[in-house]
């Protein structure tokens, strides 16, 4: 998966379990709150994923440019 797929899919879960943490403390469930927690979690590291992916595509092409810049 593409970095940019990955920071959706986080930016998704993080919205989707905040919205699960609010519905969690109008109703009074607190198993609701704990999967929103825990979903909100999830995506914030699916978005820490896609920053890594961007860092290493960036770090590569510097690399592959410096590269072909010596030939």
């Amino acid at each position: 998966m593409g970095s940019t797929m990955d920071k959706i899919k986080g930016t998704a879960n993080e919205l989707a379990g905040k919205a699960k943490q609010g519905i969690g403390e109008a109703t009074g469930s607190e198993r609701l709150q704990g999967e929103g927690v825990m979903q909100e979690a999830k995506g914030k590291g699916q978005k820490a994923v896609g920053d890594a992916k961007d860092a290493v595509k960036d770090t590569a092409d510097k690399v592959a440019g410096a590269a072909h810049r010596n030939l």
